[in-house]
């Protein structure tokens, strides 16, 4: 069997061969993170709730119901982000929870549902939904698809006016 040396970018930012006793460093699936702070006034922002700039690094509760609400910067990556606290926000990546945390912020029953693409809520503030929003006035944002039923890959699209 013929050994092979992968080629990789050294530190001179020049392709060579992988040296003896280096390694390749992969990367991680970990979500890419936001400082932010809690917008709202009297409301925790639990787990996976999806959210907007509202000003400055405030956020709040995106909703699906108005162009102002819909425009997501990503989804809450703390168990909870007190009213008034600061927290992280996922913008991307896969974001990892309980069962009990997706079933409170997308209304399921054991999870996210493999396979499944999920939306931001027109009717329940800071709420994911299955089913794509289709009534004139509402907006249509993908916040992305069920890896498992504890994992979401978050990939949030351009919102789409209906």
């Amino acid at each position: 069997m013929v050994q092979r040396k992968p080629l990789v970018i050294g530190d001179d930012g020049l392709p060579q061969q992988l040296q003896s006793g280096d390694s390749i460093s992969a990367p991680t699936n970990a979500p890419s993170l936001r400082s932010a702070s809690n917008g709202e006034t009297a409301t925790a922002l639990p787990f996976g709730t999806p959210v907007y700039a509202s000003s400055g690094t405030a956020v709040k509760r995106g909703q699906a119901n108005a162009k102002a609400t819909s425009k997501l910067i990503g989804l809450v990556y703390d168990a909870s982000i007190a009213a008034g606290a600061n927290g992280s926000v996922a913008q991307g990546g896969i974001l990892t929870g309980s069962t009990a945390q997706w079933d409170a912020v997308a209304g399921t029953s054991g999870g996210l549902a493999f396979g499944t693409f999920y939306f931001l809520d027109a009717t329940n503030p800071g709420k994911l939904t299955a089913t794509a929003p289709t009534t004139t006035g509402q907006v249509n944002v993908c916040v992305g698809s069920a890896l498992s039923a504890t994992e979401l890959e978050v990939d949030i699209e351009v919102p789409i006016l209906l």
